[in-house]
Formats: structure tokens, C-alpha cells, sequence
């Protein structure tokens, strides 16, 4: 087959039926919701232990002592002087139990995002695979981060013990070779080609353990090869098909450098954000798709689907039509659950604006200085990019059995809390939050209502009531409701980055 017919291939599986694929890279997205209920539920054991040890008492009393921070700049020493007045809380905070209790959440987080990363990466290929053989890719991606998800966590260790390795072996071999080529001829000049060529070596070494493994776990999932097999299928692969091989690594190389070079741009232009949605939505799948293909082709199992007949601009409007009736739809069929999440929205606002209430006088937050050298063109941008976000995070991450949707919901409406009680203009912030707030808030709420259903069917399959292709239907709409909820968030961030920071300053004293 020709190199140009694997392009075709991956533009037709992203094209026909996105929503059967993408949701497995959007879970990828949602793996920092899930892990953070670790650290959430660790806080609140920690408060729970400060309250019963009259600690947290003695923190409110301590910080209600304080006063507004001065500048460090203008008066270094008030401020150091202000800082040694928060070391008796800092004392407070580091009582043994807690310091145990930090160490043991930061060691389950880890493990936590190591096991997702596997589960998921190995459900993102096996819905690949199927999607190139034209079948249905969710419930293949939902089987395979069942099965292979264990294989792939060892792909994962065994990658790095062999960095590892080369490194410190390459580390010691320069060492001890630059120190006798120094001694020898007197000159620790003449070690720098000794180190020049150890780093190059490490370099190439390294380029091939990489190498060998970027198509070891495509064959985990297209052969249900072990650890070891994958890697002896993947060299075989590379003698047979080294054109092949050899196109996806520049491939990926290009993509790679250049999605970085745009990711810099954006971060420069204060829209990082919006790399973070093309790296999930476009360049992973696609390259993902584009090593799967090849492999596939290896073993004459490539048979995607048809190419679409309409448009690219066609395909556009009609998925945002469709995300726009999903999303409808899904508020319209589900008026329970989202009334329970507007109450949950509102005890986690309530929650933030009493646990900042210790805080007002000594902290203060201005919706002025937040607007402060805003360009409202990134600014709308950045707000979407990062909104959208938060949307796929909440939505994708209930599939772990709803409570990362409820905790990133009660997060939400804490923060909100906590920046309402510390305003210093509150009518300025309801000015400023009132015109994209009645379009952002709801959609925010919806995605989390959405984050909960999706967990709901999670749940039922998990228990046997409902099968896996219910939870891959489930996954599907999902996506088509985030398309909706993206329309609207699109909506309120132009309003915010155009129009919020501005209409009201003539009304100001």
C-alpha cells in the first residue's frame, strides 16, 4: 500500500464517525479530574483532623491576627516581617499526621495516574485498530483497556528501566572515561570529545529503544502479544516494512516538533489552552491512527471505511447541528439530575464563601487588577479554550463512577465562593460576571449533569445491568453533548473577552 493511502485511511476514520474515537482521547483529558479526588478527599480528612485537634481553631485565630500582605517589591522587609507571622500556622500544619498523610496521597496519585495512563492509552488503540477495519470503535476501545491495559503498563516500566539504564550507564562510562583521558593527558580539554561522543551514543541508543517501543503496544493490540512478543513482532516489523517504519517516525517527528512550535505561539499569546484541546482531539489520534495503519497493513488487516461524501465544511456544520440537538436533548430528557446539580453547585459556592470568610481583610481578590493588559481577542480565546476544558474534564471523568464529576463541580462552586467572599467591589463582579455568566454557569452545569450520567451507565455496566455497548452509546453522546456545550461556551467567551470587561465602566463613579 502506499504511504499516501495510510493519510487517506487515518482522514477517513477521523472523519467518518468522529464520535465513535475521540471520546477515548478526551478520557485522557479527564485523567487529572479522576486523580485529583485523591488529594481532595486527603484535605478533607486533614480538616477533620484539625478540627478534632483544636488545631483548626488555632489557625483562624492565628490568621484572623494577620494583616493585608504588603508589597514585597516596595518594602522587602515588611513583608518578611508579615511572612514570619504565618509560621506558627505553618507549625500547626505540619503535624506528623498530616506529613504522612501528604506523602501517602501524593504516592496514590502517582499510582493512580500510571494505571489510568495504561487503561486509557490501551483503550485508545484498540478503538483505532477497530476503526481501521471499519467496526465499531468505542466498545473495541472499552474491551481492550480491559484486557491489554496490564500489558501496556508493563510496555510503560520497561521503556523506562531501559532509559534508565542507558543513562546511567552512559553517565558512568563518561565519567570515568573523561577523568583517565584528563589525567592521561594532563588537560581536562581533551574530554570534551570524550563526552561529545558518550552523549551522541546515548542520544542513538535511546532513539532506538523509542523506536522499538512506538510500535510495541500497536502490536499488544493487533497480534494479543505479551510484553516481550510485542517487541519481537514490532523488530520483525521494522527488517519487513523499514519504509513504513521509517515514514511514521519522521511523521511523528514533524508533528510532534511543529504541535510544539504552535503550542510555544499559543502559550506566547496567552492561549496555551487550546493546545492542550488539539493536542487530545487532533494530533494524538491522529498519530495514533497513523502507526495503527501501518501496522495493520503489516499484517493485511487494514480495511477502514469508506471516505465521506460531503464536505469537510459540510461535515463541520452538520456535527455542530447535531452536537446543538444532542445537547438539547440531553438537558430536556434529564431535568433531575440536573436540578441536583444546580443544588450541588450552589452548596460548594456556599462552602467556598464560608471557608473564605477567616480570609476577608487579610486577602482580597479585584476583578479590576484580574482585567489588568487583557486583549480581548485571547482573552475570548483562552476563555474558551479553558472552559471547554474544564467541560471535557468534568463530563468524561464521571465514567469513573460519577464522584470525580461531583468533586470537580464541588470544586467549582468553591472556587467561585471563595473569589465572590474576597472581591473587594462585589457590584463590580456582578457587573462584570452577569451578561457570559447566564451562558457560561449552565453550561457548566450541564457538562456536570452529563459527567453524572455518564457515570450512572458506568455504574449499571460495572454491575452487570447494562452492557458495555450501552456505556460505549453513552461515550458517543457524550461527545455530541460537549459539541453543544462548546457552541455555548463560545457564545459566553466572546461576550466575556468583548463586551464584560467594558459595558458598564461609563455607569462607575
Amino acid at each position: 500500500m502506499a504511504l499516501s493511502d495510510f493519510l487517506a485511511a487515518v482522514g477517513t476514520v477521523l472523519r467518518r464517525r468522529p464520535g465513535d474515537l475521540l471520546p477515548m482521547y478526551v478520557l485522557s483529558v479527564a485523567i487529572p479530574a479522576i486523580v485529583r479526588v485523591v488529594p481532595f478527599l486527603a484535605i478533607a480528612v486533614a480538616y477533620l483532623f484539625l478540627g478534632s485537634t483544636g488545631r483548626l481553631a488555632s489557625i483562624r485565630s492565628d490568621i484572623a491576627d494577620l494583616e493585608s500582605p504588603p508589597d514585597p517589591n516596595a518594602d522587602p522587609e515588611a513583608f518578611d516581617a508579615w511572612a514570619s507571622g504565618l509560621e506558627p500556622i505553618v507549625g500547626q500544619l505540619a503535624a506528623p499526621p498530616l506529613l504522612a498523610l501528604a506523602a501517602v496521597t501524593v504516592v496514590v496519585s502517582f499510582l493512580l495516574f500510571v494505571f489510568l495512563t495504561s487503561v486509557i492509552a490501551a483503550g485508545q488503540l484498540s478503538a483505532c485498530y477497530s476503526r481501521l477495519r471499519d467496526n465499531r470503535g468505542l466498545l473495541a476501545g472499552l474491551d481492550g483497556a480491559r484486557r491489554f491495559w496490564l500489558r501496556f503498563l508493563g510496555l510503560f516500566v520497561l521503556e523506562f528501566l531501559c532509559w534508565a539504564v542507558v543513562l546511567t550507564v552512559t553517565g558512568i562510562g563518561t565519567a570515568l572515561l573523561a577523568g583517565v583521558t584528563s589525567v592521561a593527558t594532563g588537560s581536562p580539554v581533551f574530554a570534551i570529545p570524550v563526552v561529545l561522543g558518550a552523549t551522541a551514543v546515548a542520544v542513538v541508543v535511546l532513539l532506538a529503544v523509542r523506536a522499538l517501543f512506538a510500535f510495541a503496544p500497536v502490536a499488544v493490540v493487533v497480534d494479543d502479544a505479551g510484553v516481550f512478543g510485542s517487541l519481537r513482532n514490532t523488530g520483525g516489523f521494522v527488517r519487513t516494512r523499514p519504509g513504513g517504519a521509517v515514514f511514521y517516525y519522521l511523521a511523528a517527528v514533524v508533528t510532534l516538533v511543529g504541535f510544539a512550535i504552535f503550542a510555544g505561539v499559543l502559550s506566547y499569546a496567552n492561549v496555551g489552552t487550546i493546545g492542550s484541546l488539539v493536542s487530545a482531539l487532533l494530533v494524538f489520534p491522529v498519530l495514533d491512527l497513523l502507526k495503527t495503519a501501518i501496522y495493520c497493513d503489516h499484517r493485511d488487516r487494514l480495511t477502514p471505511p469508506e471516505p465521506p461524501t460531503r464536505s469537510l465544511l459540510g461535515q463541520i456544520r452538520a456535527g455542530l447541528r447535531h452536537g446543538w440537538g444532542e445537547m438539547t436533548s440531553f438537558v430536556r430528557q434529564t431535568p433531575g439530575t440536573h436540578a441536583f446539580v444546580l443544588v450541588l453547585g450552589l452548596v460548594g459556592f456556599g462552602a467556598g464563601w464560608l471557608a473564605a470568610d477567616p480570609f476577608v481583610g487579610t486577602f482580597e481578590a479585584s476583578i479590576t487588577a484580574r482585567l489588568d493588559d487583557r486583549f480581548p481577542l485571547t482573552m475570548a480565546v483562552n476563555l474558551f479554550g479553558n472552559n471547554w476544558l474544564v467541560a471535557l474534564m468534568t463530563a468524561y471523568a464521571g465514567v469513573a463512577l460519577v464522584i470525580p464529576a461531583i468533586v470537580s463541580l464541588l470544586f467549582n462552586g468553591v472556587a467561585l465562593g471563595i473569589v465572590a467572599r474576597l472581591e473587594v467591589d462585589p457590584l463590580e463582579l456582578a457587573a462584570f460576571v452577569v451578561p457570559h455568566g447566564i451562558f457560561e454557569i449552565p453550561a457548566i452545569l450541564v457538562a456536570s449533569a452529563l459527567g453524572i450520567s455518564v457515570g450512572g451507565t458506568a455504574w449499571r455496566t460495572w454491575r452487570g445491568r447494562d452492557g458495555r455497548t450501552d456505556l460505549a452509546d453513552a461515550l458517543e453522546r457524550a461527545f455530541w453533548v460537549l459539541v453543544g456545550i462548546g457552541i455555548v461556551l463560545a457564545i459566553a467567551a466572546a461576550i466575556e473577552g468583548f463586551v464584560s470587561p467594558y459595558y458598564y465602566q461609563p455607569f462607575l463613579p
